[in-house]
This record gives C-alpha cells, sequence and structure tokens, in this order.
C-alpha cells in the first residue's frame, strides 16, 4: 500500500478545521444560552452536528472546549473590527464616534454573554480559573491594542493609556447593563459623549 500523498490529506485536514470551527461556535452560542452549568460537552456536540467522540478528539476536557471557543470568537471579532476601519479612526471608514460604537459593540452580544458566563464559573472552580484568568489577560491586552490603533491614540502622552483603559471598561459596563433589559437608547447616548470626551482627551 502506498504512502499517502500530501494531496490526500489536505480533504481531511479541511475536515478537521471546520469540525473544530463548529464545535468552537457551538460551544459559545451554547455557553451564551444555557450558562456554564447546561453547556456540557456533549450538549456541544449535539449543536455542531459531531460526536462526542470527536469533540473529545479535538478538545480533551470541558475546560479546554470553552476557553478555546470564546478566544476562538474574540479573534474573530477583533479581526473583522480592524477590517472595517483599515485606517483607524482617521480613515475614510468611519469617524471616531463610529469606532466608539463598534468597540462597545465587542461587549454586547452572544459572545460577550458566553465570556461573562465562563468568569463566573471560574470564580467557583479552581481548576478552571487559572485558565480564565490567563485568557482574560491575553483577551484584555488585545482589545487596548486595538482600541489604541483604531482610536489613533498615542500612550506616549500623559494619560492617554489611562483614558483609553477607561473607555474599555465604561464599554465592558454597557455589556453588563445590556445582559437585562435593552440599553441601546441610553447607550447610544453614552457612546456619543464618549467620542467627544475622546476627541478632546486624545486630539
Amino acid at each position: 500500500m502506498g504512502a499517502v500523498s500530501a494531496a490526500d490529506r489536505r480533504p481531511k485536514q479541511d475536515r478537521s478545521r471546520a469540525t473544530r470551527q463548529r464545535l468552537l461556535e457551538a460551544a459559545v452560542a451554547c455557553l451564551a444560552e444555557h450558562g456554564w452549568a447546561g453547556s456540557t460537552v456533549s450538549v456541544v456536540a449535539e449543536r455542531a452536528g459531531v460526536s462526542r467522540g470527536a469533540a473529545q478528539h479535538h478538545f480533551p476536557t470541558r475546560e479546554d472546549l470553552f476557553t478555546a471557543a470564546v478566544e476562538y470568537v474574540a479573534e474573530e471579532r477583533s479581526t473583522a473590527l480592524a477590517a472595517l476601519f483599515p485606517q483607524g479612526g482617521e480613515g475614510p471608514a468611519g469617524d471616531r464616534r463610529a469606532v466608539v460604537a463598534a468597540l462597545v459593540g465587542l461587549y454586547t452580544g452572544p459572545l460577550f454573554r458566553a465570556a461573562l458566563h465562563l468568569w463566573v464559573a471560574a470564580s467557583n472552580e479552581d481548576q478552571l480559573r487559572p485558565r480564565v484568568t490567563e485568557l482574560e489577560a491575553r483577551v484584555g491586552r488585545e482589545s487596548h491594542r486595538m482600541a489604541v490603533e483604531l482610536l489613533g491614540a498615542d500612550e506616549s502622552r500623559p494619560g492617554v493609556r489611562e483614558t483609553v483603559q477607561g473607555f474599555l471598561d465604561m464599554a465592558r459596563g454597557l455589556g453588563l447593563a445590556t445582559l437585562l433589559t435593552d440599553d441601546s437608547a441610553r447607550r447610544e447616548r453614552v457612546v456619543a459623549q464618549w467620542a467627544a470626551l475622546l476627541d478632546e482627551a486624545l486630539g
């Protein structure tokens, strides 16, 4: 029997990547809808349309699956957001208010809800806590880096770094408010005010 060629292996690798992506997306959706307690590997596998064994082949533990899922979707959204503003807040793709609104959008919707469930679970589970703490640190650094780039902020100026971080903390707070009620009207006013404040602070 001859050796398997690279061309023969490629379809299998493509299927494996597609399965992994379906599992990651299903994990975030389950976590957002059912919380940590209701999101088992079996539930995610069923939603993704794969067997439990296939899910465990890609992610041996539940913690592996959900931390990878939140990180994956965060990276995907960051990439999509950067593509919307290829020249930052000063480019023709939009003004600083549009950038502020888009950054606030990172903290609303299913991804933020899923991440919040993961954080709450980590606060009570010793096995999960260090992994989520590390994940949150990485996502936080990337969010800050992206905000600095898109807002055109010069962090060599005194107070600019703290201003950007304060904005991101505010955005997270708006995300929490949205979990319980439709806070879109107030959010629009806050976004407009923060855009004006950032224009003044960042120049």
